[in-house]
């Protein structure tokens, strides 16, 4: 699943194969490329970056192509007569120089445009928190004044801090022993320091080649929660339980018994 990890490792793939070359080719079904895909061709890619879980491939005339990959998309990076993996007819965007082709597939947004005009529409993020040093200070500050539900909605608010998506949201509940529909308001800003470290850490451990895991074991038992309902908690047996919660009603999963909910009533009984 596309999160933070995922596009900073894509990102590092792109800009080996792209960087310093000229585009060559730019099309794809989109209608943003095929509307706008002829400000790109022609021109030198300068580079690419991931902020949050956008992808940005920037050229030389100050325009920029970004992508958002939702839960479906992704990119893969091709010689230049290398079989495609997917077919042809589901590539959203198709960037082609001398020595690759970089083709993005099933992305639900794409957009073409100056390069100052997307970087002013993504200031609206919080922190990169797969970057090496986000202020965490300043994430706190944006959580508390986010006003979310729950902590399985804040840790998605990409206004909040930008690369946790469904996986890290889940895992990062878990190893910190949060239940998912505690209440914000019911922690202290330590707790929600700590809850955006972890997440930090685990997105930046990830950004190496192999499968992502959060238990430190590669292969079927990378994730302490994630996917495993009804199955055994890893640490107290506890069937694992599943729920889904927000506005996109995204499944969340969790151990009723490593992670008790928490209101606010029960952090101002503390507090009093």
């Amino acid at each position: 699943m596309p999160e933070g990890d995922t596009l900073h490792r894509a990102a590092r793939r792109l800009g080996l194969a792209l960087t310093d070359q000229v585009l060559v080719e730019v099309t794809g079904s989109h209608r943003a490329v095929r509307r706008e895909g002829r400000r790109l061709r022609g021109h030198r890619v300068t580079g690419v970056e991931a902020i949050g879980k956008h992808l940005l491939v920037h050229t030389d005339n100050g325009w920029s192509l970004r992508t958002h990959l939702g839960m479906t998309g992704r990119w893969h990076v091709y010689e230049p007569h290398e079989r495609w993996k997917v077919t042809e007819g589901k590539a959203r965007v198709v960037l082609r120089v001398a020595r690759a082709v970089a083709v993005c597939f099933a992305a639900p947004t794409v957009e073409v445009a100056p390069t100052q005009v997307v970087l002013a529409d993504l200031e609206r993020l919080g922190p990169d928190l797969a970057k090496p040093d986000p202020p965490l200070s300043a994430v706190v500050e944006r959580a508390r004044n986010a006003g979310a539900a729950t902590l399985a909605d804040l840790l998605l608010d990409q206004a909040v801090a930008s690369g946790i998506g469904n996986v890290y949201k889940s895992e990062v509940l878990f190893l910190e022993g949060l239940g998912p529909a505690s209440a914000p308001e019911a922690l202290d800003n330590d707790t929600l320091r700590a809850l955006f470290a972890r997440a930090h850490r685990l997105l930046r451990g990830n950004l190496g080649d192999g499968n992502r895991s959060t238990t430190g074991t590669r292969g079927r038992g990378n994730y302490w929660v994630y996917g495993r309902a009804g199955r055994p908690c890893r640490r107290c047996a506890t069937p694992i339980a599943s729920d889904r919660h927000g506005p996109l009603a995204r499944v969340t999963y969790w151990c009723p018994r490593c992670q008790p909910q928490r209101s606010a009533s029960s952090r101002n009984a503390v507090n009093g």
